[in-house]
């Protein structure tokens, strides 16, 4: 037998190794459990690959981005089978993995319920227990449609093949534009064919490889994403490289589960979704309304100071304005439907921008004025699907703390550098410190407008604004909006998920499409730079961030009730009345319980409502002209002169930290 050159590839260490022709990867890495397949120039290759001469050949770890794919994709070719198994009837819909796990679609006559969850996830234990080889076979178009006649969802796949990947999310996992492939499960002692399906692969060499997984949850999906197709039944789960990390994921999801801002503002009475409204509208209760005002007011304030002005505009306004921004003809899925009246169309606007444009273009403008910094607190409604609305941080409207800034080309590099560190100072603020930047770029897409020159100055300008904050700066190639390139500031929570905050994007064609012109020094007239940025994203996603990072217990400044007056008898009532108005004096929310509870209950009452301090008067108290705090943990600070602890309270809402 002949021999092959293969180079192995680990980092930046290479290692050239002479090996029999037909040696697979899985021989060359013989030996190290934690390895589940290979990379060979771009491509993601089983183990059971046999390289070519001079290929170079890069292990894939389990625990890599690439590997966890590959687990959790294969766990879900493993529950199909054990769906089949169980419900004969069932046809197959998409399988790819997602963000911590994976889902499969089913096409069955009745939805999942917990109970049938249970026993497929026993069956899946049974089939990884069995060590099936998971075997790609190369087949064609024709072949595929005969041996997957019976699965018709299968069946439109292959007849989109190439374009499966925009037909629908995780399509590109089952199709490619290449060959077409079939991954059969094989009894790993006979070989006999126990299970098969449509898959580009690559996979786990056997199920034994997969050592911990769990079902989660059952959901109603529509086929390719679309409320026109057939109704699917879909069934997430989870996959990870050892039962350590699975228990450590479904500790992270209970946490996370505790602090859903959905669950915690009926708990805390912040806010509703009244089925009357329709999805992904909010109406904000009193005490969400507290905490709103007071973002907002804080907001303006540190506007004012740094030399924004503000400006208003309506909801809706003529399409044809949004067909001069270019959003229509980019943006119109985003946006509902138009509205017919005076013999034109009109349409609900998704952003402030244009409007902004309009107020820039009312008069003529003078270098003088540049940079002009236009804020305001504007009402957006984008058109979101059913299935992706997400309490306040997938919304249908919301309410975006947007800025634009005209200034010349000699400005941007100074503006952008002031936003940025503007954006994050503000953040840190509100309590949120470990922050990564993300630099969206444009590709070849025809989604994009505007010359190449433009695009590249603009993001250029942005890498350098990027690069002098000292923080993580992550690419995103094609993620740019249309009309620029965009920084996004991704800000990690109190248990460390991240969430996309504020955005600052470089626009040189807006201003080329609505005309704007501003006398230079010389009298020329030249065009401005518009800058785009929303600080906060939008007020509810900010304030459902807020709510999940400090789990409902808002720092005293942003609490909604910041003292409560606990009296452990009617008789104190009066006088901690008096602590409530003298703190009121001074700006102060707080509150007396004068309710017919007991002190113990009405302590309760006060801890579920997360309230920052809660202050406790008796008789001792009384003669000695002081009160008691306890505070959210249970803790207790006694003997404390009133005047004190109006100024404790006080100091801790001016300096913004957390009781």
């Amino acid at each position: 037998m002949s021999d092959v050159r293969v180079i192995i590839q680990r980092d930046s260490e290479r290692e050239e190794r002479v090996v029999t022709t037909g040696t697979t990867a899985a021989e060359l890495f013989d030996g190290e459990r934690t390895i589940v397949a290979a990379r060979v120039g771009d491509e993601l290759k089983d183990l059971a690959y046999a390289p070519a001469d001079g290929e170079v050949v890069e292990p894939v770890e389990i625990s890599s981005e690439d590997g966890l794919d590959i687990l959790r994709h294969s766990t879900a070719h493993v529950m199909a089978q054990a769906v089949q198994e169980l419900f004969p009837d069932a046809k197959l819909g998409i399988g790819p993995p997602i963000r911590d796990g994976f889902y499969y679609d089913f096409d069955v006559a009745e939805p999942f319920t917990p109970e049938d969850l249970k026993r497929i996830e026993k069956k899946m234990q049974e089939i990884q227990k069995r060590g099936q080889r998971f075997s790609r076979r190369v087949t064609n178009d024709d072949d595929a449609r005969v041996e997957l006649a019976d699965e018709p969802y299968k069946l439109e796949l292959i007849g989109l093949k190439g374009n499966a990947a925009n037909a629908a999310d995780g399509a590109d996992a089952e199709v490619g534009a290449g060959e077409l492939t079939i991954y059969d499960n094989l009894d790993a002692k006979t070989g006999e064919l126990c299970w098969k399906d449509l898959c580009r692969g690559p996979h786990l060499p056997s199920t034994r490889n997969i050592p911990a997984f769990k079902l989660m949850r059952s959901a109603a999906a529509y086929w390719r994403g679309s409320e026109k197709n057939p109704q699917l039944q879909r069934i997430y789960g989870t996959a990870w490289p050892s039962k350590d990390e699975l228990k450590a994921h479904l500790e992270f999801l209970a946490e996370a589960e505790k602090r859903d801002h959905r669950k915690l503002g009926s708990e805390l009475d912040l806010f509703s979704f009244p089925e009357e409204l329709g999805p992904g509208l909010a109406v904000f209760h009193p005490k969400g309304g507290v905490i709103r005002k007071v973002m907002e007011d804080y907001s303006r304030r540190r506007h004012e100071v740094s030399g924004y002005e503000f400006v208003n505009t309506p909801h809706l306004s003529k399409e044809k304005l949004f067909e001069i921004s270019g959003h229509l003809p980019h943006y119109a899925d985003g946006m509902f439907p138009p509205i017919e009246f005076d013999e034109q169309n009109y349409r609900l606007k998704a952003m402030n921008c244009p409007m902004h444009n309009l107020i820039f273009k009312s008069r003529g403008r003078s270098y003088r004025e540049l940079p002009l910094r236009l804020f305001e607190f504007g009402t957006v409604y984008r058109y979101e699907k059913s299935g992706v609305v997400h309490g306040l941080t997938r919304s249908r409207g919301f309410t975006q703390d947007d800025a634009h800034i005209y200034c010349t080309k000699e400005q941007m590099a100074e503006e952008l550098d002031n936003l940025l560190t503007f954006v994050l100072d503000l953040l840190r603020d509100y309590g949120l410190t470990e922050f990564e930047l993300e630099l969206s770029t444009r590709d070849d897409s025809d989604k994009f407008i505007g010359e190449d020159e433009d695009w590249a100055e603009a993001t250029e300008a942005l890498r350098q604004a990027a690069e002098k904050q000292d923080l993580p700066l992550v690419p995103d190639p094609g993620g740019a909006a249309y009309y620029g390139p965009k920084i996004s500031v991704q800000v990690k929570d109190a248990i460390g998920r991240s969430w996309q905050m504020s955005t600052l994007q470089v626009d040189f064609n807006q201003p080329k499409r609505f005309g704007l012109e501003y006398t230079a020094a010389d009298g020329s007239r030249q065009q401005p730079v518009m800058l785009h940025r929303a600080l906060f994203g939008s007020i509810e996603r900010f304030f459902g961030v807020l709510l999940e990072h400090y789990a409902g217990a808002f720092p005293a400044w942003l609490a909604p009730v910041q003292a409560v007056g606990i009296p452990i008898g009617d008789a104190h009532i009066p006088y901690l009345r008096e602590f409530a108005e003298k703190a009121r004096a001074q700006g102060l929310r707080v509150e007396v319980d004068a309710s017919s509870d007991r002190m113990q209950k009405k302590i309760r009452n006060q801890q579920k409502a997360k309230v920052p301090f809660m202050v406790i008067a008796g008789d001792e108290d009384m003669e000695n002209g002081a009160v008691s705090f306890r505070y959210r943990d249970g803790s207790q600070e006694n003997g404390i002169p009133v005047d004190d602890a109006i100024a404790k309270i006080a100091k801790v809402v001016e300096e913004r930290v957390q009781v």
